[in-house]
């Protein structure tokens, strides 16, 4: 977890890990988790020059079909940033799609 100043004090940002500039969100949870992973926590951590890069682990369809519902997969969640154009989200960002 890191700590940001703010106007009204502190405010927490928590991410799965952060090193070397680096942070990492490894997402199995619901959809609307994802979408707040990639516009709100890594922007956070890139607008705040905490990260260089932020990497967004996710099921791939094939792994997604196996698990419970409401599990966002790698390759709709990619559509979803490539449709969004390029700067958006306005940070350097990897996304990796794990098999089962």
């Amino acid at each position: 977890m890191r700590l940001t100043p703010t106007s009204t004090g502190w405010n927490t940002c928590q991410t799965d890990f952060v090193k070397d500039r680096v942070a990492i969100e490894v997402q199995f949870g619901k959809y609307a988790f994802v979408a707040y992973d990639l516009f709100v926590k890594h922007l956070a951590f890139f607008v705040s020059d905490q990260i260089d890069v932020g990497i967004e682990i996710l099921p791939m369809k094939s792994l997604q079909s196996q698990m419970s519902s409401g599990v966002p997969y790698f390759e709709g969640e990619f559509y979803n940033v490539i449709r969004q154009g390029r700067g958006v989200p306005a940070v350097p960002l990897v996304m990796v799609g794990i098999e089962p």
